[in-house]
């Protein structure tokens, strides 16, 4: 069951405003395409918008209070008349308790598991029909990449992560239904993405996991493909080998902490001896490999001790990009009851120190690349990346403004600025009609 818009759709409007993670990126893109697919245009702006949809994020506090503060600020602009849609995350894991504290919007939609909507109260607000996206068409890639969401959900009981809760068990697409998604995109570089990429398949019986399969299809699809999101104990040899095969030999590896006792309050699997002798196999197989991760830091428990073990690790690990995201106590979860309760200005002292570390080495490792020749993707007029940069949240090569946006092109890596390179190709294009 799909919900639809209650504005006339053969000359309606429509605005998505899109917060969080890639994979909601993926479900605004499904979203445009249904509504595309009833009758209705993208509207210039929100203010234009017969109808406004916020696609929220609930991940943590931060990203709650980001998504209501969005859905204010939109139920002020919208034209007189504009309907107001509030869905994703937020909406999926609160429901009728969002649509009561949110009369500024005039429905809440989850997505998932589409359901039938029973009888109300009179007066009471409506929680419209949930829309499963997974399998749903959707627009041609906006860019020369585009992200990919191959499975829902998650099996896993990580102690701080709500999100099996309300985006449920793992769902795996088939891989033909991933592949012709690929294909119909059109676009020069894929990036994977689940709450859980490297098990993606295994829910679909025998246990087994496709994602070797599945990324060794899409390279036959396209030029590049980017994996997203790794949990550290499912990257075995093999997927290793079969991601520096495609070219792109970039490492998102989901670690979160390194100290053994706080990765078991975490029901985690893992220690910092165990990442990096994982880190040092990547790259013995391929020393240009480019390595991501992130990290809680404050977890209930967290010692100083922990802290000193994070501190050596990221020094010891020289991985050429990190996340560190203060902890949140999410309701529901086994961290929510744990004690040991960071102070809040001793999280932000060590969020600081982390992060002033993983700079100066971030700047250092592209230092490094000064002199290097790399292949660049042209992402948009005089911006670019390599295999070692994921759109959106790593640094990015800067460009002559010359380069056509969707082409590859061999370049000179010539200065470094921070997070970000500077390259000029090694061989001059021709002009366009030369």
């Amino acid at each position: 069951m799909a919900w639809h818009s209650s504005v006339g759709p053969m000359s309606a409007s429509f605005w998505v405003e899109t917060l969080g993670c890639p994979k909601n990126q993926v479900d605004s893109d499904k979203l445009v395409g249904t509504l595309v697919a009833d009758g209705m245009a993208p509207a210039a702006s929100a203010a234009e918008a017969d109808l406004v949809v916020v696609n929220t994020c609930a991940f943590v506090e931060e990203a709650r209070q980001e998504s209501i503060d969005t859905v204010l600020e939109l139920a002020d602009v919208r034209r007189r008349g504009a309907e107001l849609v509030v869905t994703g995350c937020l909406a999926e894991r609160y429901g009728d308790q969002l649509a009561e504290a949110l009369p500024e919007a005039d429905r809440v939609a989850g997505f998932g598991v589409p359901v039938a909507l029973g009888p109300r109260p009179p007066g009471s607000r409506a929680v419209v029909p949930s829309l499963d996206l997974l399998n749903l068409p959707r627009p041609k890639a906006e860019h020369p990449w585009a992200y990919v969401k191959v499975a829902e959900g998650c099996d896993r009981a990580c102690g701080f992560c709500a999100i099996p809760s309300f985006r449920g068990k793992q769902r795996s697409r088939l891989v033909d239904d991933v592949l012709a998604e690929i294909a119909a995109l059109d676009a020069r570089e894929v990036v994977l993405v689940a709450q859980d990429l490297a098990a993606y398949g295994r829910d679909q019986g025998r246990g087994e996991r496709h994602i070797v399969t599945l990324v060794e299809e899409a390279t036959r699809l396209v030029a590049r493909v980017r994996l997203l999101y790794l949990y550290p104990s499912d990257l075995d040899d093999r997927l290793v080998d079969t991601i520096c095969a495609t070219g792109v030999p970039y490492f998102d590896l989901s670690l979160q902490h390194v100290s053994p006792t706080l990765l078991r309050r975490m029901k985690r699997w893992g220690d910092g001896r165990r990442f990096l002798e994982r880190i040092a196999s990547i790259r013995g197989r391929e020393p240009a490999a480019a390595l991501r991760s992130n990290f809680i830091v404050g977890y209930p428990g967290e010692t100083e001790e922990d802290h000193d073990q994070l501190l050596g690790f990221v020094e010891e690990a020289q991985l050429d990009w990190c996340g560190f995201f203060a902890f949140s106590r999410e309701e529901g979860t086994f961290a929510a009851g744990l004690d040991g309760v960071v102070a809040s200005g001793l999280v932000a002292e060590r969020l600081a120190e982390l992060r002033e570390l993983q700079d100066g080495i971030t700047a250092a490792r592209r230092d490094a690349l000064i002199g290097e020749e790399l292949e660049v993707l042209v992402d948009e007029e005089g911006q670019g990346r390599s295999h070692r940069e994921a759109p959106e949240i790593d640094g990015v090569v800067e460009l002559p403004a010359f380069l056509e946006v969707g082409t590859f092109h061999t370049v000179r890596i010539v200065d470094a600025q921070g997070p970000d390179l500077v390259g000029v190709p090694v061989v001059q294009p021709s002009p366009v009609g030369g």
